[in-house]
């Protein structure tokens, strides 16, 4: 098209049968196998600023709603702030776990010193492997497992190990990360693991690249939010206001945003509240009153929807135990033996 600026150099656009490309225009590469059926083809896929891949799940709700990807986001589109544990934090735990462990093992050798001084060197070795599998694989996993994921030295440091989902770690976790930790840990004296860590997002060592798990803070890891409360001036409007289910990424965005209001610049704040007001219109009518504040209006809307939703749930669990007690009622008044 003369003048540019319209379309992107990789449309095609407006050939006809046989007609040349443009000399702006790029052409089609050709096929590199026949075709004996009809098959989709995408077409500039993700390479144009308005066409790019979709995404499903709780990543396009994170990437909807613009929150980091350090947030588990459950099923019911519930962010939790599950922070990861920091590479110096990780190390101090092991450490302490070492030591625990190391000493475990030394002062169960020094109990069998008698035993052990009747062995042959065959024996000896037999033992020493053994002693060797008890402290860096035996203990840990069972400890972990038992605990879900905490041990002394984690305790200590108020961190634990999770799934990437945020759930406990299983058997199955704890025993391959503590497999893994045999080279990356102990033969290697923790460089292998500190390294993995430090360039990983997460702070994920090898072990739990392969296991799915992730340390995360437990003391002072949690931020309790505020309780969002119905703004007085719209109580009336939202009694009768008809305010339809909103979209997780538009809902937990609202809902972050209420939360950490006194942490931002007033001018984020008023831009992100106008924003974040904007999307949530479309799914309310009668619109709000003249003049209310986006904040007021987004924590009315979400007070609206929690009530309600809150209020439904109720009564089907009414409906519920009555439908259960009008089971377990004899039919026909038939005298109850018992």
């Amino acid at each position: 098209m003369p003048g540019g600026g319209l379309v992107e150099a990789d449309e095609l656009v407006g050939l006809g049968a046989g007609e040349p490309a443009l000399p702006a225009e790029l052409l089609e590469p050709a096929p590199l196998r026949f075709v004996h059926r009809g098959e989709g083809v995408d077409i500039h896929t993700g390479t144009l600023p308005h066409v790019s891949a979709r995404r499903s799940g709780p990543e396009a709700a994170l990437a909807r709603a613009r929150l980091q990807e350090d947030l588990v986001v459950t099923g019911e589109a519930v962010a939790l702030e599950i922070r990861p544990a920091s590479v110096g934090v990780r190390v101090l735990g092991a450490v302490l776990d070492a030591a625990v462990y190391a000493l475990g093992a030394v002062l169960l050798v020094l109990a069998a010193s008698r035993l052990l001084g009747t062995l042959n060197s065959a024996q000896l070795g037999v033992v020493q492997v053994s002693v060797f599998a008890l402290v860096q694989v035996l203990a840990p996993t069972t400890v972990e497992t038992l605990t879900r994921g905490r041990s002394l030295g984690k305790v200590a440091t108020g961190i634990r190990v999770v799934r990437d989902d945020g759930g406990p770690v299983r058997f199955r976790h704890s025993l391959a990360r503590a497999l893994v930790g045999i080279g990356e840990l102990w033969l290697t004296a923790g460089a292998v693991a500190i390294t993995s860590a430090a360039v990983n997002r997460r702070g994920k060592r090898l072990g739990d690249l392969l296991a799915g798990t992730y340390a995360v803070r437990v003391r002072g890891g949690e931020r309790r939010e505020p309780p969002l409360v119905m703004p007085p001036e719209l109580q009336a409007w939202a009694a009768s206001a008809d305010i339809r289910a909103l979209p997780d990424g538009v809902g937990l965005a609202a809902r972050r945003f209420l939360g950490r209001t006194g942490t931002m610049t007033p001018q984020a704040r008023a831009q992100m509240g106008t924003s974040l007001a904007a999307q949530v219109e479309p799914f309310v009518a009668p619109p709000p009153p003249w003049g209310t504040h986006p904040e007021r209006f987004l924590a009315a809307v979400l007070v609206s929807r929690r009530d309600r939703e809150y209020a439904v749930g109720l009564r089907a669990r009414q409906r519920d135990e009555a439908e259960s007690a009008r089971i377990a009622r004899l039919p026909y008044g038939v005298p109850d033996s018992r």
